[in-house]
C-alpha cells in the first residue's frame, strides 16, 4: 500500500490485519499445541503481506529451493508491484464472503489449498514478467506438487477470487482470469490441442465455474456468466449467460448481478432431459 492511501483505506486494511491477529490469538489459547503455526504464521509477521508471503513460501519451500529463498523473491515481488497486496486482500474477502465453510479471516491464509495455490500463481507470474522463467516453472512445478494445482506462469489473474479447494485446477499458458470470479475444483482453462500463440480462454469479471468444467480454446467467457458443474465449453459465451452440458451451450439467462458472489450451483427449471451430450 502506497504512502499516499486514503487514511480511511489505510485505517482499514489495519483493521483487517489487527482483527486476523485477534483470531490467531483466541486459536492459540484455545491449543496451545499450535504455537509454532501461529507465532510463524501470523503473530512474528509485520503485515498482512508478510504473514502471506511466508505461509505460501512455507508450502511450497523444498529440498532444491527452501522457503527463505522464495519468500524473499515474493517479497521483492510485492515491494515491485503493490497490485499484488491488494490482491492478497481482495482474494481473502472474497473466501469470507463466499465460502460458507469459511468462519474466520486465517483460515484461508493457514489452511486452504485453493487460497495458496492462487497465491503461488500471482509468484509465478510476476517471476515470469520479470524473465526468470526457470523460478517461474519452479514454482509452478511445486505448487502442482504441493497443491494439486497446475498453473503456467504467465497466465494473468485479476483480484477477487475464490479458487475451492483447488485441487485439479489446471490454466495454460494464455489464459485470463479478470475480477470476482469463483471456480470450484477440477477446473481446466486449457487449449485445444497443438496451436501456438493465444490459444486459451478468457473468463471476464463476475463469472462462476462449476467443478469439472473445461473450457478449451481462446474463447470468451461473457461477465456474470454462469458455467454449471461438469460442462465443456467449446464456444465463445455472451455476457449473463447460463451454461451447460457436453459440449455446453447457452440455457438460460443469468439474473443475478454476480454469480460469483452468490455461488449458486443449482440450474433451476431448467430441462436437463433437453441437453445434447454428443458431439
Amino acid at each position: 500500500m502506497s504512502a499516499d492511501a486514503p487514511t480511511e483505506e489505510l485505517i482499514a486494511l489495519e483493521a483487517t490485519w489487527a482483527h486476523m491477529r485477534r483470531e490467531a490469538e483466541e486459536a492459540l489459547r484455545l491449543d496451545p499445541s499450535l504455537t509454532p503455526l501461529m507465532l510463524g504464521a501470523i503473530l512474528n509477521r509485520a503485515s498482512l503481506e508478510e504473514a502471506v508471503v511466508h505461509r505460501i513460501a512455507a508450502r511450497l519451500g523444498a529440498s532444491a529451493l527452501d522457503a527463505e529463498t522464495i519468500a524473499d523473491a515474493f517479497l521483492q515481488a510485492v515491494r515491485d508491484d503493490a497490485a499484488i497486496a491488494t490482491a492478497f486482500r481482495a482474494d481473502l474477502a472474497a473466501y469470507v464472503e463466499r465460502d460458507p465453510a469459511c468462519g474466520r479471516m486465517i483460515e484461508p491464509l493457514l489452511y486452504f489449498k485453493g487460497f495458496h495455490a492462487i497465491q503461488s500463481a500471482r509468484l509465478a507470474h510476476a517471476l515470469w514478467r520479470a524473465r526468470r522463467h526457470d523460478f517461474a516453472f519452479y514454482i509452478q512445478s511445486r505448487a502442482s506438487d504441493a497443491l494439486a494445482a497446475d498453473i503456467h506462469p504467465a497466465a494473468r489473474f485479476g483480484k477477487g477470487l475464490f479458487l475451492d479447494h483447488g485441487a485439479g485446477f489446471v490454466v495454460g499458458e494464455t489464459a485470463v482470469v479478470d475480477d470476482d470470479v469463483s471456480i470450484l475444483h477440477n477446473v481446466t482453462l486449457g487449449g485445444t490441442g497443438k496451436a501456438a500463440g493465444d490459444r486459451h480462454p478468457k473468463v471476464r469479471r463476475g463469472v462462476m465455474i462449476g467443478a469439472g468444467a473445461k473450457i478449451l480454446g481462446n474463447i470468451e467467457i461473457g461477465a456474470c456468466s454462469r458455467i454449471a458443474a461438469g460442462s465443456v465449453v467449446l464456444r465463445s459465451v455472451p455476457p449473463n449467460s447460463i451454461v451447460a452440458g457436453v459440449p455446453a451451450k447457452v440455457v438460460g439467462t443469468e439474473s443475478r448481478r454476480e454469480p460469483a458472489r452468490d455461488m449458486d450451483q443449482i440450474l433451476r427449471g431448467l430441462a436437463y432431459d433437453s441437453f445434447d451430450y454428443v458431439i
